[in-house]
């Protein structure tokens, strides 16, 4: 995770460019069609990342020297195994699992057999710790 933060006048700036499509103090989300035209141009025209974003208006200095590289290689990764579709599609700091547990269920009988398992799940955790309860008391 990036340690720079905008300042509320770089955020109008960085707003001002058509390839952004919104930004916070944090962080930059880009427009699907300049994600797109940089990983063609990376891969064509061999350009390097940092001239790919000097060229589309962006200050390197102000965003990061390193950020375009990361950038690139995070869409050029998307754009190798799903297709340049999926580029709008935002993947910074999503996991594949884990979270919050599902609360919607579709049906009765599905949320039964949620709670019957995590029932099963702690009733085994508490005679685990019973187990070893009694060694630390012997």
């Amino acid at each position: 995770m990036s340690k720079r933060i905008f300042s509320e006048e770089q955020i109008k700036g960085l707003l001002q460019n058509p390839n952004v499509e919104k930004c916070s103090r944090k962080s930059i989300s880009y427009r699907k069609d300049f994600k797109a035209s940089a990983v063609r141009r990376y891969q064509n025209e061999g350009a390097s990342p940092n001239q790919i974003f000097r060229d589309a208006g962006f200050n390197i200095n102000m965003i990061g020297i390193n950020i375009p590289g990361y950038c690139l290689h995070r869409w050029l990764k998307v754009f190798r195994i799903k297709g340049a579709k999926e580029l709008s599609v935002e993947t910074r700091g999503r996991s594949k699992g884990g979270g919050r547990p599902k609360t919607n269920w579709q049906n009765e009988k599905e949320k039964m057999k949620y709670l019957e398992a995590q029932v099963a799940y702690l009733t085994a955790e508490n005679d685990f710790l019973a187990k070893l309860r009694k060694k630390s008391l012997n």
